[in-house]
């Protein structure tokens, strides 16, 4: 699988937005999505990715977890 690079910043100033959406990132296979309204769907976008968000446990990170009897 290609690793895409990760620009590390903390401020970022894009102009011309058409508004901007808030959405978690779900497992998708052995990678992740986004999810988009598909009126959208041709158009170029970023992905912003939050330092303050919450990050969960995937289902299988769980299920590995040690069972008590």
């Amino acid at each position: 699988m290609k690793i895409i690079p990760v620009e590390l910043k903390t401020k970022l100033k894009v102009e011309g937005i058409r508004g901007f959406i808030k959405r978690k990132v779900t497992p998708f296979g052995t990678s992740a999505k986004v999810d988009c309204p598909k009126e959208y769907l041709g158009h170029e976008a970023y992905l912003v990715i939050l330092e303050n968000g919450t990050k969960k446990e995937s289902k299988r990170t769980r299920r590995t977890g040690s069972s008590s009897s």
